[in-house]
């Protein structure tokens, strides 16, 4: 059996979970205080996600750069090669929050959004 501890981001309490597992299969989830930290530590020690946060280039705008993010949750080993398709990326003003900067970000399925309006 083996056993991990994580503390829960499911909301702001950041319970300490103890998540007890057999080969791959979640026996146990304790600690949690809301329904939310066992959905959590399932899915942490199953299948880790995270959303990404950067900022990309802009030519032309009122601002040199602007705060983006992964519009859903991306495989956590994915994370690298998605900052690493963002790196190179600079999008002409105006740019609006919601415009799909990046498709598809490094074959995750997810695109990259803009977070926040640069005009010209």
């Amino acid at each position: 059996m083996e056993i991990r501890n994580l503390t829960c981001i499911g909301c702001p309490m950041g319970c300490p979970l103890t998540v007890k597992l057999e080969d791959t299969e979640v026996i146990s989830i304790e600690g949690n205080s809301c329904k939310r930290g066992a959905v959590y530590g399932k899915k942490e020690v199953t299948d880790p996600t995270r959303i990404v946060t950067t900022t990309v280039r802009v030519s032309g705008g009122a601002e040199t750069v602007v705060s983006v993010k992964t519009k859903e949750d991306i495989p956590k080993d994915q994370i690298f090669a998605c900052i690493r398709a963002m790196k190179g990326i600079t999008v002409p003003a105006p740019v609006h929050i919601g415009d799909v900067v990046l498709h598809d970000a490094a074959h995750t399925g997810v695109d990259v959004i803009a977070t926040k309006n640069v005009e010209i």
